[in-house]
């Protein structure tokens, strides 16, 4: 799962928010430094992604990308996710879309002082770009995923995933569909965050 799906499954407030994402930028993080609502989040990002990765459908879809992008299939596949939960939102959460949307942007956006440099950049030029909503359409993954991919160091052929992804969208929204509700489920069991857990103060 992607930025907004680590957010989905947070708790509603600041501390759980930037805890839920900081699991994508812990290059130079002490996690036992970290205010235990946040350390609580991290915890929780790290369960949704064990879960997400070793899901058999997961594995599975996987093995549906060429072999000159398999590598970067489960990049691909995370970012795809998001755009999945936008377009199903109403199937899984009550609240507007929209609605979640603006909330996580303010969340994170008032919990700054608490994120690594790297996640104060990327999560300011989230907010100021509207990444999003860009999600909701394939067109906005594919131009994501090519961005990504021009980061890496080494030698590619990423570019052009969203191809494959045309190729596959059937069966990878189905796995999706599938994975979600049961990613919600281990969330809740596990239960690793407090909830109602006071905004983290800053």
């Amino acid at each position: 799962m992607n930025y907004f799906a680590h957010l989905a499954l947070a708790q509603p407030t600041v501390a759980s928010k930037v805890g839920n994402l900081m699991g994508d930028f812990m290059r130079g993080v002490q996690p036992e430094a970290l205010p235990e609502p946040v350390r609580q989040g991290l915890h929780n990002h790290r369960l949704v992604d064990r879960f997400t990765d070793h899901h058999p459908l997961v594995i599975d879809s996987r093995r549906r990308f060429s072999d000159q992008r398999r590598r970067f299939a489960g990049v691909a596949l995370d970012v795809l996710f998001d755009h999945f939960l936008i377009r199903h939102w109403s199937r899984f959460h009550e609240r507007p879309l929209q609605e979640a949307i603006d909330e996580n942007y303010r969340l994170l956006l008032t919990g700054a002082p608490l994120m690594p440099e790297a996640m104060r950049a990327t999560t300011r030029h989230m907010v100021e770009h509207d990444w999003f909503n860009r999600y909701a359409e394939l067109e906005g993954i594919g131009r994501a995923l090519d961005r990504i991919a021009a980061r890496i160091r080494f030698t590619n052929r990423f570019q052009g995933m969203l191809e494959e992804i045309h190729a596959h969208h059937d069966e990878l929204e189905a796995v999706f569909l599938t994975l979600y509700p049961q990613l919600r489920q281990v969330v809740r069991a596990e239960a690793l965050e407090t909830p109602g857990q006071a905004t983290q103060s800053l």
